[in-house]
Protein backbone atom coordinates (compact mmCIF):
# COMPACT_ATOMS: atom_id res chain seq x y z
CA UNK A 1 0.00 0.00 0.00
CA UNK A 2 1.25 3.55 -1.13
CA UNK A 3 1.77 6.13 1.32
CA UNK A 4 -1.43 7.97 -0.48
CA UNK A 5 -3.78 5.39 0.07
CA UNK A 6 -2.32 5.39 4.05
CA UNK A 7 -3.03 9.03 3.98
CA UNK A 8 -6.07 8.52 2.36
CA UNK A 9 -7.23 6.04 4.35
CA UNK A 10 -6.62 7.73 7.33
CA UNK A 11 -8.62 10.86 6.30
CA UNK A 12 -11.89 8.97 5.78
CA UNK A 13 -11.86 7.36 8.90
CA UNK A 14 -11.19 10.53 11.07
CA UNK A 15 -14.44 11.86 9.04
CA UNK A 16 -16.55 9.20 9.75
CA UNK A 17 -15.57 8.71 13.35
CA UNK A 18 -16.28 12.53 13.64
CA UNK A 19 -19.87 12.36 11.82
CA UNK A 20 -20.53 9.50 14.11
CA UNK A 21 -19.80 11.92 17.46
CA UNK A 22 -22.07 14.53 15.64
CA UNK A 23 -25.24 12.48 15.14
CA UNK A 24 -24.61 10.69 18.61
CA UNK A 25 -24.80 14.52 20.21
CA UNK A 26 -27.57 14.93 18.28
CA UNK A 27 -29.48 12.16 19.95
CA UNK A 28 -28.32 12.91 23.11
CA UNK A 29 -26.17 9.64 23.16
CA UNK A 30 -23.32 11.29 24.02
CA UNK A 31 -24.09 12.22 27.88
CA UNK A 32 -22.68 15.42 28.91
CA UNK A 33 -23.24 16.75 32.49
CA UNK A 34 -26.17 18.83 31.77
CA UNK A 35 -27.97 16.35 29.93
CA UNK A 36 -26.98 13.38 31.97
CA UNK A 37 -29.69 10.43 33.39
CA UNK A 38 -31.31 11.52 36.68
CA UNK A 39 -30.01 9.87 39.57
CA UNK A 40 -32.11 7.05 41.54
CA UNK A 41 -33.50 7.64 44.65
CA UNK A 42 -31.62 7.13 47.62
CA UNK A 43 -33.19 4.58 50.19
CA UNK A 44 -34.17 7.70 52.00
CA UNK A 45 -35.95 9.53 49.65
CA UNK A 46 -38.20 6.97 48.25
CA UNK A 47 -39.08 6.30 51.94
CA UNK A 48 -40.47 9.78 52.48
CA UNK A 49 -41.96 9.05 49.24
CA UNK A 50 -43.74 6.39 50.78
CA UNK A 51 -44.74 7.88 53.58
CA UNK A 52 -46.13 10.78 51.91
CA UNK A 53 -48.49 8.60 49.96
CA UNK A 54 -49.28 6.10 52.95
CA UNK A 55 -50.68 9.77 54.33
CA UNK A 56 -52.50 11.04 51.76
CA UNK A 57 -54.02 6.95 51.68
CA UNK A 58 -54.63 7.58 55.54
CA UNK A 59 -56.30 10.96 54.85
CA UNK A 60 -58.76 10.62 51.71
CA UNK A 61 -59.10 6.61 51.32
CA UNK A 62 -62.19 4.59 53.62
CA UNK A 63 -61.69 1.45 51.98
CA UNK A 64 -65.05 1.37 51.65
CA UNK A 65 -67.14 0.90 48.22
CA UNK A 66 -69.91 3.39 47.38
CA UNK A 67 -72.88 0.53 45.65
CA UNK A 68 -71.50 0.87 42.08
CA UNK A 69 -68.24 -0.19 44.10
CA UNK A 70 -66.28 2.94 43.50
CA UNK A 71 -64.20 3.34 46.61
CA UNK A 72 -65.74 6.33 49.16
CA UNK A 73 -63.33 9.08 49.74
CA UNK A 74 -63.10 11.14 52.78
CA UNK A 75 -62.57 15.20 51.34
CA UNK A 76 -62.40 16.75 47.75
CA UNK A 77 -59.83 19.20 46.47
CA UNK A 78 -57.40 17.26 48.77
CA UNK A 79 -55.20 15.86 46.35
CA UNK A 80 -57.03 12.92 45.66
CA UNK A 81 -59.04 11.57 42.92
CA UNK A 82 -62.41 14.06 43.33
CA UNK A 83 -61.97 17.75 42.54
CA UNK A 84 -64.63 20.64 41.81
CA UNK A 85 -64.68 21.05 38.18
CA UNK A 86 -66.47 24.29 36.66
CA UNK A 87 -69.51 22.94 34.44
CA UNK A 88 -69.01 24.92 31.17
CA UNK A 89 -71.96 27.12 29.48
CA UNK A 90 -73.49 27.16 33.10
CA UNK A 91 -72.12 29.29 35.62
CA UNK A 92 -72.22 25.79 38.11
CA UNK A 93 -69.22 23.71 39.77
CA UNK A 94 -69.68 20.34 40.98
CA UNK A 95 -66.91 18.17 42.92
CA UNK A 96 -66.31 15.10 40.59
CA UNK A 97 -64.21 12.33 40.27
CA UNK A 98 -61.65 13.35 38.05
CA UNK A 99 -61.34 11.46 34.10
CA UNK A 100 -63.86 9.75 32.27
CA UNK A 101 -66.20 10.08 35.07
CA UNK A 102 -66.17 13.69 35.43
CA UNK A 103 -67.02 13.76 31.38
CA UNK A 104 -69.81 12.02 31.44
CA UNK A 105 -71.49 13.69 34.67
CA UNK A 106 -70.40 16.84 33.28
CA UNK A 107 -72.17 16.29 30.00
CA UNK A 108 -75.53 14.98 31.58
CA UNK A 109 -75.28 17.91 33.69
CA UNK A 110 -75.04 20.52 31.06
CA UNK A 111 -77.62 18.76 28.89
CA UNK A 112 -80.22 18.76 31.62
CA UNK A 113 -79.67 22.65 32.23
CA UNK A 114 -79.67 23.60 28.51
CA UNK A 115 -82.87 21.55 27.72
CA UNK A 116 -84.65 20.36 30.70
CA UNK A 117 -84.68 23.30 33.29
CA UNK A 118 -81.97 26.10 33.84
CA UNK A 119 -79.89 25.62 36.87
CA UNK A 120 -78.52 28.18 39.00
CA UNK A 121 -80.90 31.33 38.02
CA UNK A 122 -80.81 34.18 40.07
CA UNK A 123 -78.37 33.04 42.50
CA UNK A 124 -80.37 29.83 43.27
CA UNK A 125 -78.96 27.91 46.22
CA UNK A 126 -77.40 24.34 45.63
CA UNK A 127 -78.76 24.03 41.76
CA UNK A 128 -76.30 21.11 41.46
CA UNK A 129 -74.34 18.64 44.11
CA UNK A 130 -71.98 16.05 43.80
CA UNK A 131 -69.44 14.58 46.43
CA UNK A 132 -70.47 14.43 49.74
CA UNK A 133 -68.60 12.82 52.76
CA UNK A 134 -68.96 9.21 53.51
CA UNK A 135 -70.28 10.25 56.93
CA UNK A 136 -73.17 11.60 55.21
CA UNK A 137 -74.29 8.36 53.81
CA UNK A 138 -76.81 6.70 55.19
CA UNK A 139 -76.94 3.55 53.54
CA UNK A 140 -74.07 2.15 51.00
CA UNK A 141 -76.47 -0.24 49.66
CA UNK A 142 -78.41 2.88 48.16
CA UNK A 143 -77.45 4.56 45.15
CA UNK A 144 -76.94 8.00 46.34
CA UNK A 145 -74.30 6.06 48.29
CA UNK A 146 -72.12 6.86 45.41
CA UNK A 147 -71.91 10.93 45.47
CA UNK A 148 -69.28 9.90 48.52
CA UNK A 149 -66.77 7.99 45.34
CA UNK A 150 -67.65 11.23 43.26
CA UNK A 151 -69.54 8.95 40.50
CA UNK A 152 -72.63 10.85 40.96
CA UNK A 153 -74.14 14.49 40.70
CA UNK A 154 -77.63 15.14 42.30
CA UNK A 155 -79.78 17.81 40.24
CA UNK A 156 -81.45 20.14 42.93
CA UNK A 157 -81.09 17.84 45.95
CA UNK A 158 -84.18 19.60 47.66
CA UNK A 159 -86.48 19.57 44.69
CA UNK A 160 -86.74 15.61 44.50
CA UNK A 161 -86.73 13.89 47.44
CA UNK A 162 -86.21 10.18 47.59
CA UNK A 163 -89.08 7.78 47.03
CA UNK A 164 -91.18 11.01 45.30
CA UNK A 165 -92.49 10.54 41.91
CA UNK A 166 -93.87 13.37 39.38
CA UNK A 167 -91.39 15.86 39.63
CA UNK A 168 -90.80 15.83 35.63
CA UNK A 169 -93.04 16.22 32.78
CA UNK A 170 -93.41 13.60 29.89
CA UNK A 171 -91.58 16.02 28.02
CA UNK A 172 -89.24 16.44 30.27
CA UNK A 173 -88.77 13.02 30.98
CA UNK A 174 -88.35 12.24 27.28
CA UNK A 175 -85.48 14.59 27.51
CA UNK A 176 -83.23 12.65 30.66
CA UNK A 177 -83.91 9.36 28.75
CA UNK A 178 -82.32 10.47 26.13
CA UNK A 179 -79.43 12.00 27.83
CA UNK A 180 -78.87 8.68 29.59
CA UNK A 181 -78.74 7.16 26.07
CA UNK A 182 -75.84 9.46 25.33
CA UNK A 183 -74.45 7.43 27.65
CA UNK A 184 -75.56 3.95 26.31
CA UNK A 185 -76.40 2.66 30.18
CA UNK A 186 -73.01 4.11 31.77
CA UNK A 187 -74.99 6.58 33.58
CA UNK A 188 -78.51 5.83 35.16
CA UNK A 189 -80.83 7.70 35.99
CA UNK A 190 -82.71 7.37 39.33
CA UNK A 191 -86.27 8.17 38.56
CA UNK A 192 -85.94 4.63 36.60
CA UNK A 193 -84.89 2.86 39.76
CA UNK A 194 -87.75 1.06 41.88
CA UNK A 195 -87.04 3.58 45.17
CA UNK A 196 -87.20 6.56 42.85
CA UNK A 197 -84.80 9.89 43.45
CA UNK A 198 -85.28 11.56 40.28
CA UNK A 199 -82.34 13.78 40.67
CA UNK A 200 -80.42 11.55 40.67
CA UNK A 201 -77.60 10.38 37.91
CA UNK A 202 -74.80 8.10 38.71
CA UNK A 203 -72.65 6.06 36.79
CA UNK A 204 -73.86 2.29 36.39
CA UNK A 205 -70.44 1.06 35.83
CA UNK A 206 -67.92 -0.20 37.72
CA UNK A 207 -64.25 0.58 38.22
CA UNK A 208 -62.17 -0.98 35.07
CA UNK A 209 -65.17 -1.00 32.77
CA UNK A 210 -64.18 -0.51 29.25
CA UNK A 211 -67.35 1.44 28.27
CA UNK A 212 -66.86 4.06 30.48
CA UNK A 213 -63.60 5.15 28.82
CA UNK A 214 -65.58 4.44 25.26
CA UNK A 215 -68.42 6.99 26.13
CA UNK A 216 -66.39 9.39 27.60
CA UNK A 217 -64.30 9.14 24.76
CA UNK A 218 -67.69 9.66 22.56
CA UNK A 219 -68.57 12.71 24.06
CA UNK A 220 -65.11 14.65 24.63
CA UNK A 221 -65.17 14.45 20.78
CA UNK A 222 -68.91 15.59 20.42
CA UNK A 223 -67.57 18.90 22.56
CA UNK A 224 -65.12 19.63 19.81
CA UNK A 225 -67.65 18.87 16.93
CA UNK A 226 -69.60 21.64 15.27
CA UNK A 227 -73.21 20.83 15.65
CA UNK A 228 -72.48 17.64 17.97
CA UNK A 229 -73.02 17.71 22.36
CA UNK A 230 -74.37 19.52 25.19
CA UNK A 231 -76.18 22.63 23.58
CA UNK A 232 -77.22 21.19 20.59
CA UNK A 233 -80.89 20.80 20.94
CA UNK A 234 -81.95 17.47 19.43
CA UNK A 235 -85.66 16.28 18.54
CA UNK A 236 -85.98 13.86 21.17
CA UNK A 237 -89.25 12.83 19.72
CA UNK A 238 -88.25 11.66 16.73
CA UNK A 239 -89.07 7.70 16.57
CA UNK A 240 -85.00 6.38 16.59
CA UNK A 241 -84.21 8.68 19.41
CA UNK A 242 -87.26 7.24 21.51
CA UNK A 243 -86.48 3.41 20.59
CA UNK A 244 -82.62 4.36 21.55
CA UNK A 245 -83.46 5.53 24.48
CA UNK A 246 -85.99 2.79 25.69
CA UNK A 247 -82.84 0.61 25.49
CA UNK A 248 -81.44 2.04 28.82
CA UNK A 249 -84.97 2.23 31.01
Amino acid sequence: MSPTDITRRHALTAAAGATAAVSLASTGLLATPAVAAPKPLRNDELKAALRRVEARNRRLLTGRPSTNRWEMQKAADDGGDIVTRHVPGTGLKVSVRTGDTEAVLIHVIRRFHYEVDTLGPHGEPNPVEGWVAPSAVRDSRLPESNQASGTAVVIRPDFYPPGVRGGFTAGQQLIIRDIVADTEGVVRWGGDDRRPYEGLFYLAVRPGDARLERVAAKLRAWDETPGAGAGVVPDVTEPSRRRRAARYR
